[in-house]
């Protein structure tokens, strides 16, 4: 797998990802925040000063080296902060990328997630040589394994995992280079 160290902002026909800055940090905390968003995240913290120190932490790491690189996705047409993904190379698996993403729900329904997703999923493969894109969702999360089945992902595991006295119930979802888009 390779490192880009000199990551480009990705580009589809209606969204720009790009390095998530500072500035980002106000309007992530919202969306993350919101309850109907946060059953199915991970995310310690969601205020702005974890979201902020998220940011930063990420900003000293190129895609491709170890831990999670978060990119903000803005529509092109008016510039409008509608979301956040992210991949992170597989501490376990070698060429292996992960990768996740949230709309903020004032956006959701419009296809922007797919899009988005779509092209992490090519860079993934395209610009960091991974052999597999890997994603996780709640088993309850049906847009996000949607929008992961609509960019070619498909269901390779069914996990449940106890924490706290209360169960989950997640699914892996994967595509090989091989297989294609």
């Amino acid at each position: 797998m390779r490192v880009d160290t000199t990551f480009e902002p990705l580009v589809t026909s209606r969204l720009r990802m790009r390095r998530s800055v500072p500035e980002d940090a106000d309007a992530i905390a919202a969306y993350r925040s919101n309850p109907l968003v946060h059953r199915y995240q991970g995310w310690d913290r969601t205020d702005v000063d974890g979201v902020l120190a998220q940011i930063r932490e990420m900003s000293e790491r190129a895609p491709g080296e170890p831990g999670w690189v978060q990119l903000t996705v803005e529509e092109l047409d008016g510039g409008r902060l509608v979301g956040d993904v992210g991949l992170s190379p597989d501490q376990h698996d070698a060429g292996v990328i992960k990768i996740g993403y949230t709309i903020d729900p004032e956006f959701q329904g419009r296809g922007y997630a797919t899009e988005a997703v779509g092209a992490l999923v090519d860079y993934a493969f395209d610009s960091l040589g991974a052999s597999v894109v890997r994603a996780f969702a709640s088993a309850e999360n049906l847009p996000s394994i949607r929008v992961a089945e609509k960019v070619g992902l498909t269901l390779r595991e069914r996990i449940e995992r106890t924490a706290g006295g209360q169960a989950w119930h997640i699914v892996r979802y994967e595509i090989d280079r091989d297989e294609g888009r």
